[in-house]
Formats: structure tokens, C-alpha cells, sequence
């Protein structure tokens, strides 16, 4: 078939979902998902954790078995790549050429893993951690590694170096900020992780400014720094963020930039195209109102939703309350709600026991929460997030009083 009713581009959690959702929702039509991986639709967030430490094999991190795909008549269209598309004839192209019509298109291509552009970047031995293909790279290589070099002190880069500590290799984490998390944390939380890495053996360096990767016949030896000081390494791992793959639409017109714009149903400036996912601009009341991109499980998905049950005709404004998580060492972290523009935070607890949360603050109102082996907070601290809530900084530093009382009040 060269036709579909709707095309979905991007086989990750968002472009899974939209379909899922749209047989939840009784459509009957045709649908097609065309994904650039030759793999069925996978969860990503265990690639820095539970896949890369061999935790868990590939078949358990499936968001569904083919089976599921077979039955509900979605076809894969596998490694294949959307290059261009034609609002006008409701098409896209792929790179081998193919034409694909369409009625309605959700863009969920996620994005790029941000290179850098120093002298070396292309070596053999330096990875991203953003698809299964790029894991496996990795651990084929991990025997012959004994020195790795993390360049990239968020989420991805703080994961991927506890599982290598894990394996018992030499890690260096760099960071060109003044401390880890900088983006998305606050102090206290960016200090705690720091010194957990440097108590597990990671070499935290902040501030940190790479001039060059250096290498022999091809493959990385070393990192050399901005003060010329060379780190030894056989492995570099790159985590410094994602550019949104959205240059088929914006050159065929749609609205956007850094990702593309969406309304609050997710629809592009281009007739019947959605965007969901970690690509798609979007209004959101948790930031205070400001265009962002999302980054995560949560927000692909429930975007996801809003578009199937748009496509079927039942309007659901997005307005889901962001959350996120993450895995390191024996540390759970749990974030709800957005912490960009806080001018206040209570810590609750003592980091010390390695339980605790940090509980941000704007104008008085409660905007997120980020919450360390603490589950009863991160659970009954979402409603204080929804309601903006304005609760005494003292009572929410008060450990004892559950939260859920003071959503109460």
C-alpha cells in the first residue's frame, strides 16, 4: 500500500502511542508507522540504564511484541527515513524515493543527538546513547575499554556513568557549566548528585571546556581540554541534548524553529499534520506559558492522545502535568511539574539518608517537585503542582506532615 489514511512518522514512544491510541479510540482506517530503525517501536529510557547494564534484554524493553502490530493491521514501515513532505498532495517522500500519501500525518521523528563540532567528533569510539543501535556499539566495544569520558553532565551522561562504574571502568564526567543538572535542577539537587558520583568513583570535573578528541588510526585516545591537559580515553560518550528532526516540515512550510509550533491540539500550521513528541513547540501552562519542547515519555504520550482523539473528532486540549524520571546508582529520582523560573526552594528531609526532595517555588506558588527515594512525595506532591498551590515554605519542609495533608487543606 502506498496510501494510508494516517501516516505516522517516528517509531518511538510518541509515534507507538498515536496509533495504539487511535485503535483504542475505534478507528478503522489505515495506518502506517515509518520509523528510520529496522526495529519495532522500543522504550528509550532504559538505553542509559537498565538496557546498557544488560539488565534488561531488548525484547523486554518492546513497547508492544509484533503480535500486537500484526493484530490491530498497523504497518511498519521499517528503516526507512521521510525527506520531504507535500501538504498540498498529502505526501511524503523517503529517501529511497518512495511517495506515501496520506489524510491526516502525526510527526513524531523525535530528534538528532547533538554532536560536537571540535576536531575528532567523527573517531570511532565516541557514541551517543539515543537508539538501540548506539548501545550496542557501545557494549561490542566495552572489553577493550578501560578509560571512558563522559561529555555532558544531564540525565543521559549521569546515567550512562553509573553503569559504566558499574562495569568498573575509569569514568570522567564533563560538564562545561558550574555544576551538573544545571538546566533542569536546582543547586542542592545538581551538589547531591555530584558528590553521590564522586563517592561511586566518577571523576566529576565542572566547568569543563574540551578542545579537541584526540585519535590513532581512527579511533579516540584522548580528550585534550581547553588548558591543553589531555585525558586518556577509549570511549567517549556524548550527552549534550538533541536537535528536533523537523527539517521536512519547516521546509515545506510549517511554523517553528527549534522543534515545530503545535496548537493545543497539537495541530502544525500544515493542513492536517500534527506534531507530537520531543519535536513539537508547545504552549505550556506549567512554564508559565512559554513555547517549550518536552523531552520525555509522559509528554510523547499524552500527546499522542490528544491527537487520536482529535483525528476522531473529540476535541482534548494538552494539559497534562510533566513528569520524568531517572536511575542512578540505588537512587530513584522523580520529578513532577517544571522548575524553570522558580525563585524559591524548600528542601524537605535531609540528603544525607539519601531521601529527600526539593520542592520549587514561583511567586509563592509550588511548580515542581524533585524527589530523591522519596515515592510518598513525588505521588502526593502532584496535586500541589496541578493547583499552584500556596502552601507556608515551613510546612513543606516538615517531613513529618505527608503531603496529601497539605494538598487537603
Amino acid at each position: 500500500m502506498t496510501d494510508y489514511d494516517v501516516l505516522i512518522v517516528g517509531g518511538g514512544h510518541g509515534g507507538a502511542q498515536a496509533a495504539i491510541a487511535l485503535r483504542q479510540e475505534k478507528f478503522e482506517g489505515s495506518i502506517a508507522i515509518v520509523g528510520d530503525e529496522p526495529e519495532l517501536p522500543y522504550e528509550r529510557p532504559p538505553l542509559s540504564k537498565e538496557y546498557l547494564s544488560g539488565d534488561k534484554t531488548f525484547d523486554r524493553i518492546l513497547i508492544r511484541p509484533e503480535k500486537f502490530w500484526e493484530e490491530r493491521e498497523i504497518s511498519m514501515l521499517l528503516g526507512q527515513r521521510v525527506t520531504a513532505v507535500d501538504p498540498a498532495a498529502h505526501r511524503v517522500t523517503l529517501a529511497d524515493g518512495t511517495s506515501i500519501g496520506y489524510g491526516k500525518l502525526i510527526w513524531a521523528a523525535g530528534g538528532d543527538p547533538r554532536r560536537l563540532t571540535c576536531d575528532g567528533h567523527d573517531l570511532a569510539g565516541v557514541h551517543s546513547v539515543r537508539t538501540r543501535a548506539h548501545v550496542d556499539q557501545m557494549m561490542r566495544e566495552l572489553d577493550g575499554v578501560e578509560q571512558v569520558v563522559v561529555i555532558g553532565g544531564g540525565y543521559i551522561g549521569l546515567e550512562a556513568a553509573a553503569v559504566l562504574r558499574k562495569f568498573g571502568k575509569q569514568v570522567t564526567l564533563l560538564e562545561a557549566l558550574d555544576r551538573v543538572l544545571a538546566r533542569v535542577a536546582g543547586e542542592p539537587l545538581s551538589r547531591f548528585y555530584e558528590a553521590e558520583h564522586r563517592a561511586h568513583g566518577v571523576d566529576v570535573r565542572l566547568g569543563a571546556a574540551v578542545n579537541a578528541l584526540e585519535g590513532d588510526g581512527g579511533k579516540v585516545i584522548g580528550v585534550r581540554m581547553a588548558d591543553g591537559s589531555v585525558l586518556p580515553a577509549q570511549m567517549v560518550i556524548v550527552g549534550i541534548g538533541i536537535i528536533p528532526s523537523v527539517a521536512p516540515l519547516l521546509e515545506a512550510g510549517a511554523k517553528g524553529a527549534n522543534g515545530v509550533e503545535v496548537d493545543a491540539l497539537c495541530r502544525t500550521s500544515l493542513p492536517d499534520v500534527y506534531a507530537i513528541g520531543d519535536c513539537a513547540l508547545h504552549a505550556n501552562r506549567y512554564a508559565a506559558g512559554a513555547e517549550i519542547r518536552l523531552e520525555s515519555v509522559q509528554n510523547a504520550n499524552d500527546q499522542a492522545k490528544v491527537v487520536a482523539r482529535s483525528i476522531m473528532g473529540t476535541d482534548a486540549d494538552y494539559d497534562a502535568v510533566p513528569w520524568f524520571w531517572s536511575n542512578q546508582y540505588d537512587l530513584r529520582l522523580q520529578t513532577v511539574g517544571l522548575s524553570s523560573g522558580f525563585d524559591q526552594t524548600v528542601l524537605r528531609g535531609d540528603p544525607a539518608t539519601r531521601s529527600f526532595s526539593l520542592i520549587y517555588l514561583r511567586e509563592g506558588r509550588v511548580i515542581a517537585l524533585d524527589c530523591v527515594n522519596a515515592v510518598k512525595d513525588y505521588v502526593q506532591g502532584k496535586a500541589l503542582v496541578v493547583d499552584g498551590a500556596r502552601i507556608d515554605p515551613a510546612r513543606l519542609a516538615d517531613a513529618s506532615v505527608p503531603l496529601k495533608e497539605l494538598v487537603a487543606a
